[in-house]
């Protein structure tokens, strides 16, 4: 298996620190707002991973997504908010925090094995902090404590941005107290929603709470670390700076970033006003849709959103999972089947999901033809990418409602769908095709498609 390292901007075999075993860390997101079609894209693509590791027999992954549960953005309106609602920035946060885990869910991403907050890793942070002093690459300045970058070599390496780039870029603000430009935070002086620390009531910077929970979890050197492009610089980076120097070891072995979503070539974002929320995109498709018009875009570079693109994903994804159905066959090898190879050449190759979405594309073909083992392939290799087939189901009331309507079509009493069907199959084979025609039209009416074959006859909704 091949993935583009951002550190080294090279294509590597990924060879993880332990056998069969995998450290995956992903930057969730600050919970205090909405989750966006931004987030899905992070978060789908690094799901897809997830899967296709566990595909390939990695059954020890520690996937880790971190919910900045305790950084709300105190902004002046936040703390306006706050004083109204007569709440506390952890009260705001998990509410938001429920919110996103309801997106998650609903665009069907499989939970991290494990989910830790800020607001519960407060004592690691300090101990980094602590460590980053007694080593002399942080320091106290009046209650906050900044890291000194250039006592970091390799600072500016993930970002690919020299030294003397970002310090010809780089302002000292009036009253700035730290000793240069450059150096960021690892504790700012918070005295309203603060903590208390050894330097005052406090809050983390942003960037030492995933360095915190990393090396809680997953231990001080990782396999893994993903998130969006927008984190390289300068939240990985200064991951980076302030892990390896804490630690005294390489941080992570391989950087994965995804690509941004545009519109009208613009990053989506909060901050531009140009963003579309989950919850609405999920009122007009579902989560299959918006996952294949993720997953038909390579995951590093940027995708284009628009309404043609995303009906486009609906169609395909329509024939994709409208493959006619056959019994799973939950024995068969799948592995020696020319379209597993395919599907694994394709994911293997830095998760090439377009060239893996055509194999099931094949096999769908071949399922539509009466290949018998065609649907147990698909089934098993979508699951990968984290497409379901389970078909829209009706509530016991919706389904009495439409036995209703079609009794009162045909002016006689039915007690379920099974009646129904059986007395349309005695019609046809009296080849009374007024009465078995009138049935279908009924349930025409409420959105229920007849289909006959010659196992009999099924239903399923519009």
């Amino acid at each position: 298996m091949k993935l583009h390292n951002s550190y080294t901007n090279v294509i590597e075999d990924f060879k993880p620190i332990e056998e069969n075993k995998v450290k995956m860390y992903v930057c969730g997101p600050t919970v205090y707002d909405f989750a966006h079609l931004g987030h899905a894209r992070c978060y789908i693509t690094w799901d897809v991973l997830y899967r296709y590791l566990k595909f390939k027999g990695y059954d020890n992954i520690n996937d880790i997504e971190r919910y900045k549960g305790k950084s709300l953005y105190v902004t002046r309106a936040n703390a306006i908010k706050l004083r109204k609602e007569s709440k506390t920035p952890e009260e705001v946060s998990q509410y938001w925090y429920k919110q996103f885990e309801n997106s998650m869910k609903a665009l069907n991403t499989l939970k991290p094995d494990i989910e830790p907050f800020a607001t519960k890793t407060l004592g690691e942070m300090i101990s980094i902090v602590k460590d980053l002093i007694n080593k002399g690459y942080a320091y106290e300045a009046d209650g906050d404590v900044y890291f000194r970058v250039k006592k970091f070599p390799h600072y500016g390496y993930l970002s690919k941005q020299p030294i003397d780039q970002l310090e010809s870029g780089a302002r000292i603000e009036v009253g700035d107290i730290k000793e240069d430009p450059l150096d960021f935070a690892l504790w700012k002086k918070d005295e309203k929603f603060g903590y208390k620390s050894p330097w005052g009531v406090g809050r983390p910077g942003w960037h030492i709470e995933c360095s915190a929970m990393s090396r809680k979890y997953l231990g001080k050197t990782i396999d893994i670390h993903a998130g969006g492009a927008d984190l390289i610089f300068p939240h990985h980076e200064n991951e980076i700076a302030q892990s390896e120097c804490a630690n005294g070891c390489k941080f992570v072995n391989y950087w994965l970033h995804n690509g941004f979503v545009t519109i009208n070539k613009e990053k989506m974002s909060k901050s531009l006003g140009n963003f579309l929320t989950i919850d609405d995109l999920l009122k007009k498709y579902d989560a299959n849709t918006i996952r294949f018009f993720i997953l038909t875009n390579h995951y590093r570079m940027p995708v284009e959103f628009s309404d043609e693109a995303l009906s486009s994903a609906q169609a395909g994804v329509k024939r994709l999972l409208n493959a006619k159905q056959t019994k799973l066959k939950e024995d068969l090898d799948i592995t020696s089947t020319d379209e597993y190879k395919q599907f694994v050449e394709a994911m293997d190759d830095d998760l090439n999901t377009s060239k893996a979405l055509a194999v099931l594309f094949e096999l769908t073909n071949k399922a539509n033809k009466d290949d018998k083992d065609a649907f147990t392939i698909l089934f098993k290799l979508a699951s990968v990418l984290g497409f379901t087939f389970e078909k829209p189901t009706l509530s016991e009331e919706e389904l009495n409602a439409a036995v209703k309507h079609v009794s009162e079509k045909l002016g006689k009493e039915f007690a379920s769908m099974d009646e129904i069907i059986a007395y349309r199959k005695e019609a046809r084979e009296a080849k009374n095709w007024d009465i078995a025609d009138k049935i279908r039209i009924a349930f025409d009416e409420v959105n229920i498609i007849l289909k006959d074959s010659k196992e009999g006859t099924t239903w399923e909704i519009k």
